[in-house]
């Protein structure tokens, strides 16, 4: 429940920043943040639905979220988009971590949706998306690990 918990969070936090980048991106874009909001409204409604059914209480949205940085124009907005999804793929690999059977196969799609956005929004794509974070800190603490540690 934990893990579909974080999910629904990071979905309430992606459908409020498109609603930024919605206002910032160029004409150009619009459209991939209309279809991007819409998409992460679907599963946001997704995930309180699964909760409900598995007997819990959904969280709630919240009335605000801090971005990671100032969307002052276009160019930033199309970060931000791309932020935003990769924020959401490393949420859906802990949820396919988390689950199994048809949960972990929509959490999988949910994060190859993810990730494919953020490539389009960034223009390029990373080997394993959701996992950049982890990436970094295994880099980091490689030096001193043992194998299989």
């Amino acid at each position: 429940m934990k893990a579909l918990q974080a999910a629904l969070r990071a979905e309430h936090a992606a459908v409020y920043g498109y609603g930024v980048v919605g206002g910032r991106v160029g004409d150009e874009r619009r459209a991939d943040a209309r279809t991007a909001y819409d998409a992460h409204r679907a599963r946001r409604d997704e995930l309180r639905r699964t909760v409900r059914g598995l007997g819990g209480e959904p969280e709630p949205s919240a009335a605000a979220y801090a971005l990671p940085f100032s969307v002052p124009d276009s160019a930033a907005a199309v970060r931000l988009a791309a932020e935003l999804e990769e924020r959401v793929a490393a949420v859906y690999s802990d949820l396919v971590r988390a689950t199994e059977g048809a949960r972990r196969g929509a959490a999988a799609e949910a994060l190859r949706e993810a990730a494919v956005r953020a490539a389009r929004w960034r223009g390029g794509s990373v080997a394993f998306p959701g996992l950049a974070e982890r990436s970094r800190a295994s880099a980091d603490g490689a030096a001193g690990a043992s194998p299989g540690a």
